[in-house]
């Protein structure tokens, strides 16, 4: 994948965010339809807020996102809107399905993994950063 540089009025930026999402209890109930729901609902919630959700993927238990992240955002609110969001729609659409394994209106765990990927190695950034010109005194 090909790092896309974005330009701002005031900033030049290329943030990617991995993100997984693990349902509650680790129920395996997300099935192939379910999953493209969700992708459907993760690349809306993420156009609202300035981003693009790359990839899509996961399996009976959880999601993986890969998120062209715009800076404005915070990372825990854009989780807790992609989360909402999701759990909501697919409640409803899904209500039968999710009904047999949740009595509670849940859907999700509270807890998520969050990662920056797609720059140069941390050990590279490091050495470049300790080999710049210090100025004079």
């Amino acid at each position: 994948m090909k790092s896309n540089v974005h330009k701002g009025s005031h900033s030049v930026y290329s943030i990617y965010l991995h993100l997984v999402f693990v349902t509650k209890y680790r129920h395996k109930i997300i099935n192939a339809e379910m999953l493209q729901r969700m992708a459907e609902v993760f690349q809306r919630v993420c156009g609202k807020n300035n981003s693009k959700a790359l990839e899509v993927n996961g399996e009976a238990d959880h999601v993986h996102l890969l998120i062209d992240l715009h800076p404005d955002n915070n990372i825990s609110q854009l989780v807790a809107s992609l989360k909402g969001a999701s759990s909501r729609i697919i409640r409803a659409e899904f209500a039968e399905l999710v009904g047999k394994v949740y009595s509670k209106p849940v859907f999700w765990s509270s807890s998520y993994y969050a990662a920056s990927c797609g720059g140069a190695p941390i050990e590279k950034i490091k050495k470049y950063i300790a080999t710049q010109d210090n100025p004079e005194d």
